[in-house]
């Protein structure tokens, strides 16, 4: 049986590197763009292979692609997970933060989805992961919510247009989980947690969801797994909360 293969964009730290052990748990060949090595090679050894990438630039994901058609003769699963999240009012929005909040979440994202699109044949699947700031806005957080609003329309308009190549196209929706990332992103002084990271994400557990606790990294890798497989082959187009019940829909 051939190998498969999945590309997984900033798969080197946080959710991503969740997702990364995932995927290698179950056999795939894995390649991880980022623009830092960060360690996978003394923690997986010769089970990832890490290429540098900037996942704004569409040339990146081309090469990412290329690698895993070379490596194994195909490229099965595509994750768009590369991105970052920061709390600011529009009045402090620049157009260098716009640039590298968009390029990074939204423009990355579309670049991967057309790089993948382009290789994959009849069983291909491409994840994004999204936030469910796609889906509800929320103070001083207008960039990052318009990004993510974004990703979530890429995938479902993107399914449509695929989908007769038998080609799925789905998103993954988190809510906070509380990696080293989104602990910096909450120190800032407009983030909603007032300088105390640690108390508003107790607070905002006990006010919102419904399970009493914030999903894991390996939680939402678990659902990148499903999406993947032949037991989701009739899922596509769509934008899947991951968040112990905090915005049911």
């Amino acid at each position: 049986m051939q190998r498969k293969t999945v590309v997984i964009t900033g798969g080197n730290r946080g959710i991503g590197l969740s997702i990364t052990e995932a995927f290698i748990n179950a056999g795939y060949f894995v390649i991880v763009g980022a623009r830092h090595e960060m360690g996978l090679s003394s923690r997986f050894g010769d089970q990832v292979s890490f290429i540098s990438a900037d996942v704004r630039d569409e040339a990146a994901h081309r090469r990412l692609v290329d690698v895993a058609v070379k490596k194994t003769g195909t490229l099965n699963v595509y994750i768009n997970n590369a991105g970052f999240s920061e709390w600011r009012p529009i009045e402090k929005i620049d157009e260098k933060f716009f640039d590298d909040l968009i390029g990074t979440n939204l423009k990355g994202a579309f670049w991967g989805c057309k790089a993948a699109s382009s290789a994959m044949q009849d069983g291909g699947c491409i994840i994004n992961i999204s936030s469910i700031a796609g889906k509800r806005g929320s103070a001083n957080n207008s960039a990052y919510c318009a990004s993510k609003f974004g990703v979530n329309g890429l995938t479902q308009a993107l399914a449509k247009e695929v989908g007769p190549r038998g080609i799925r196209v789905n998103a993954l929706c988190p809510v906070l989980i509380p990696t080293d990332g989104l602990i910096d992103a909450l120190k800032s002084p407009f983030s909603p947690a007032k300088g105390d990271p640690e108390g508003f994400i107790s607070k905002f557990i006990a006010d919102n969801a419904a399970l009493k606790r914030l999903p894991t990294g390996e939680e939402v890798a678990a659902m990148g797994l499903f999406l993947a497989s032949e037991s989701a082959s009739a899922m596509t187009g769509q934008c899947i909360n991951v968040d112990c019940g905090v915005f049911p829909q």
